[in-house]
């Protein structure tokens, strides 16, 4: 059996994933209190506004991390190909913010206030990992 060694991760890579990671967790962290003192619709508003949030910058990261990969490995090429799955993907996450967004306020009376509010828990985990990132520097 042989042994897989991965290289340990830059820490652009590690400040991206924690990133990703509190997305839903500050959009989580929202969403308790604004179902408490407004209404349970408006907690699940900023949940899944979280929820698209963390999908959106997902599906970014993989679509720029596949450019990035693709463009090293043609270097040498004089057009690189970029697979139709990338940019179909980079696409994909504002059709499907945009349907989740319909649906959630026409189906089911969520506020769009509350939706949006949710989307904005990718600035705040940004916010959040500067402050870890100013904190724990080494100088």
């Amino acid at each position: 059996m042989e042994t897989i060694v991965t290289p340990p991760l830059s820490p652009a890579a590690l400040a991206e994933r924690r990133i990703i990671r509190l997305t839903l967790v500050l959009g989580f962290l929202a969403a308790i209190p604004v179902a408490i003192w407004f209404t349970w619709r408006a907690g699940l508003g900023v949940f899944i506004g979280a929820g698209l949030a963390w999908i959106n910058a997902l599906w970014l990261q993989q679509a720029l991390d596949a450019v990035t990969k693709l463009s090293i490995a043609q270097a040498g090429a004089p057009k690189a190909r970029i697979s139709a799955a990338v940019y179909v993907k980079f696409a994909a996450r504002y059709v499907l913010m945009g349907i989740v967004i319909y649906i959630m306020m026409t189906y089911f009376g969520v506020p769009v206030v509350s939706l949006l509010s949710g989307l904005l828990a990718l600035g705040a985990a940004a916010m959040a990992e500067f402050l870890y990132e100013s904190a724990t520097r080494k100088k």
